[in-house]
């Protein structure tokens, strides 16, 4: 059985996705999962951040975003069962790739697609979804009537971050950098998002990655700064004037779930609601067309090379 893996030889190389064959599966273990994959979404690979954790090697497997029907369940399996329609992320250390049409996985990494909901959406949303849920509830602590301001509000995490935010009651100040981000966000108007404008192109001004000083002088007494830069340095004036506010600055590393089991049920409860705000319509990702699996390899190599807008999800 063939899936899609990543290799790069020597530091600095460009990266090359290839199909190949893997080793038969093993039995499904005590807690394991079997389950035939009917979608599979794809995100960046970091692989700085896999040499840092010690996970990187030669060959890393691609597609960890799945969803699909359990086909067998582990003696000591206790939320699944056979027929089951599940999603999910793999963990980090994962062998498999998410682009095989079998595949065994610990059921902890899991929970229940709504039935309501597509293939396609469930494995296209599950980990954005994460990840703003991760930022809004747990890093922000976002609250009704507090205001939000969201950078590239029509990427696939920033539009998910608006929905989100909208529905808990905040009001959402969000920045486009092209035209057609300027008009899909226009459509969530007037109930979702406000776009800044003065003029006919102020709302397009802004550079993509602002000056943190910007940002920090945005912050309200008692703000919170969510970041994904992970070597950012502050200048002791920007200190000083978080600390005159009492504001914060957090870092959003979603992979923090996978590392460590300590808060296992926090996580599954964030991929729970995730699907339920994905059934109820509250959740309207940006995904594009599905992707046939003899596409897969165009489609990662867009990815890592950040050349799509829209969430890629592959259907099997």
């Amino acid at each position: 059985m063939k899936g899609l893996y990543c290799q790069q030889n020597t530091a600095g190389e460009e990266m090359t996705f290839v199909f190949q064959e893997r080793e038969n599966l093993s039995s499904t273990s005590e807690s394991s999962l079997k389950i035939n994959v009917k979608a599979c979404a794809l995100s960046w690979i970091d692989r700085k951040f896999l040499s840092e954790t010690k996970l990187e090697n030669d060959c890393l497997p691609v597609g960890r975003e799945i969803a699909g029907v359990v086909l067998e369940v582990g003696s000591k399996v206790s939320f699944f069962q056979v027929d089951d329609q599940v999603v999910g992320i793999l963990p980090l250390d994962s062998k498999e790739s998410g682009l095989c049409d079998t595949i065994i996985a610990h059921e902890q990494y899991f929970v229940h697609k709504p039935e309501k909901i597509s293939w396609h959406e469930a494995a296209g949303t599950i980990r954005d979804g994460l990840r703003a849920y991760t930022a809004l509830h747990y890093l922000s602590h976002l609250a009704p009537e507090k205001s939000l301001l969201v950078m590239d509000g029509a990427s696939t995490l920033g539009t998910i971050a608006i929905q989100l935010a909208h529905s808990r009651g905040a009001k959402v100040i969000s920045t486009a950098h092209s035209v057609e981000d300027k008009q899909y966000l226009e459509k969530l108007r007037p109930t979702v998002v406000r776009l800044f404008e003065h003029g006919e192109t102020a709302a397009l001004s802004l550079p993509l990655l602002p000056h943190k000083h910007d940002l920090i002088t945005l912050l309200a007494v008692g703000g919170h700064w969510v970041t994904t830069m992970e070597n950012l340095q502050l200048d002791p004036p920007d200190s000083h004037c978080l600390f005159l506010k009492g504001a914060t600055i957090s870092f959003l590393n979603d992979e923090i779930w996978s590392l460590s089991s300590a808060q296992q049920g926090k996580y599954l409860h964030i991929l729970k609601d995730v699907m339920e705000k994905l059934s109820t319509g509250i959740f309207r990702p940006q995904l594009d067309e599905p992707v046939p699996l003899y596409e897969a390899k165009v489609s990662m190599e867009m990815v890592q090379k950040n050349e799509v807008r829209k969430k890629q999800v592959i259907q099997l």
